[in-house]
């Protein structure tokens, strides 16, 4: 189902100098190897420096037994010139509470500490850049320029990862928005057994993901964007 997407014009200029939005409600359709599985709604809200960014997944239909409950993710932190800066990130599931997972970010002492089932630890080397599983997504919008190729650390609810991120066209994607030229940014794998991310971007769009596609054991889960509302 497509709803009426509301862009605030001003937000969304091709200017590399766009004003940082108030807040965001996105939503995406959610496919699981092709086939309709529910929909991802992501909301950003900015109180001065600091904001919190929220994705709920909701299965629907007849693979909606794969995911009863509601899939929470959680990111929380700062808004920088360099962009989004992650204090703490959640990944929560409805249906199976007692899986909470937490990762906090110390920025100060460059550390990370995780929270799990009862389970605690920590691990050092923070390194300037780093984002959250959700936080990623959307440097994008928030960093002072379209990265170039670029690496960076990603911070789940139980671990840490390098990623490497090849830039190329992505290519005209047909959006509700219209016809929108991309830019895609690909995760460079060196594993068969590594995750795939692939985003593509809107440069004329302030960099809004308009589809992000993710890879992993033979499954692949793709968001297609059919509702945005963003205020200044």
């Amino acid at each position: 189902m497509l709803k009426s997407l509301f862009l605030a014009a001003s937000l969304f200029a091709a200017a590399a100098e766009a004003a940082v939005p108030q807040q965001m409600n996105l939503v995406y359709d959610l496919y699981r190897n092709g086939h309709k599985l529910g929909q991802v709604t992501d909301t950003f809200t900015r109180t001065g420096s600091r904001y919190t960014l929220t994705s709920e997944t909701r299965a629907s239909g007849p693979l909606k037994m794969l995911w009863p409950g509601t899939i929470r993710l959680e990111s929380t932190g700062v808004v920088t010139p360099q962009g989004l800066r992650p204090t703490q990130f959640q990944h929560a599931r409805s249906d199976a509470p007692h899986k909470l997972a937490t990762a906090r970010l110390d920025w100060k002492q460059r550390s990370i500490a995780w929270q799990y089932k009862g389970q605690a630890w920590q691990m050092n080397g923070l390194q300037t850049g780093a984002q959250d599983q959700l936080s990623q997504l959307y440097q994008f919008m928030f960093a002072p320029r379209l990265p170039a190729d670029y690496g960076l650390q990603v911070i789940s609810g139980r671990d840490l990862n390098d990623y490497r991120y090849a830039k190329s066209d992505g290519g005209a994607i047909q959006t509700p928005l219209g016809e929108l030229a991309t830019q895609q940014y690909q995760r460079i794998t060196d594993k068969p057994d590594q995750k795939a991310v692939t985003v593509w971007v809107a440069p004329a769009r302030n960099n809004l993901p308009v589809q992000i596609r993710v890879s992993e054991d033979g499954v692949t889960l793709e968001q297609r964007l059919v509702s945005a509302h963003v205020k200044g």
